[in-house]
């Protein structure tokens, strides 16, 4: 096993501003209105703080390239397939339009594992994301790189099955169609440049997905979205998490569901056959 000693507990410090164009573009990427005070939604922050490499300095599959130096965040680690594999946050203050933003990201592990599918290795980081001097979103975020595919693998996710997604014991449910234009733009708020994303001869012939994949904060978004449709309230939640479990696919329906449990919210995204593409909690404000 590889020793990652060096990296845990490596930092990183990003800057940027809430700016109204920002608040605009990414409710207009969603077919949403403008909240009526201009505070960023849950879930907008994602689009703050972006990794800002340059273009020269990509890798292959259009991520930032990893090195041993000292500023890089993350080792150059072998595996070719990268998901974000799960995220909590906790909603701790509002985001004001306009407000100066901070994010300090830590390596809080890096674990090596062996999957059904061959060598896996999680990373998880820390961030604090700071509107002024205001601490405003607490969370965690687990990377997982893999190997790609062997030639002649079948495709990930499977074609669609038999099966058809069952609404029963949900208490609201949303379809919607993650087109490749919604893709684009959300790579372009997140200044995302992955190819399985928006490279479709890359996503199917060189990672081995069955087309374009649907980011997976863009599906937590959704949710998030959900929730606030459902308790009518655009901070609707203290806390939220999510666990990626199957790749969606562009242009292929996605269902959003949500019911009441114990108090709090149980989410998730499945696929029109049924196979779930995400889980998700949260707990409401109180």
């Amino acid at each position: 096993m590889a020793d990652y000693t060096a990296w845990i507990g490596r930092e990183e410090v990003r800057r940027d501003v809430f700016t109204p164009s920002l608040l605009t573009r990414w409710c207009a990427a969603l077919d949403r209105a403008e909240p009526d005070d201009q505070t960023a939604p849950q879930g907008l922050h994602w689009c703050l703080c972006t990794p800002d490499a340059p273009t020269a300095m990509l890798g292959p599959d259009g991520h930032p390239k990893r090195d041993e130096s000292p500023a890089s965040l993350l080792p150059p680690l072998p595996l070719e397939r990268r998901m974000w594999a799960a995220g909590s946050a906790e909603f701790l203050a509002p985001m004001p339009s306009g407000a100066a933003i901070g994010r300090r990201t830590r390596v809080l592990s890096i674990t090596e594992k062996q999957g059904g599918t061959g060598p896996l290795v999680f990373a998880e980081l820390a961030h604090e994301t700071f509107a002024g001097e205001t601490l405003a979103i607490r969370e965690t975020q687990t990377l997982v790189y893999r190997d790609a595919p062997p030639p002649g693998s079948p495709p990930a996710p499977p074609p669609p099955g038999e099966g058809r997604f069952d609404p029963g014991g949900w208490d609201v449910v949303r379809e919607v169609f993650p087109t490749p234009a919604l893709l684009f733009r959300y790579s372009a708020l997140t200044f995302n440049t992955h190819r399985i994303h928006y490279d479709h001869p890359y996503a199917t012939g060189v990672e081995g997905y069955r087309g374009l994949v649907v980011h997976g904060p863009l599906i937590a978004t959704l949710l998030l979205d959900l929730a606030r449709r459902t308790l009518e309230s655009e901070a609707a939640l203290a806390r939220f998490s999510f666990r990626a479990v199957s790749p969606a696919v562009a242009d292929e329906p996605l269902h959003l569901a949500l019911r009441r449990e114990d108090g709090g919210l149980i989410l998730a995204a499945h696929s029109a056959d049924g196979r779930q593409v995400m889980a998700a909690k949260a707990a409401p404000l109180a």
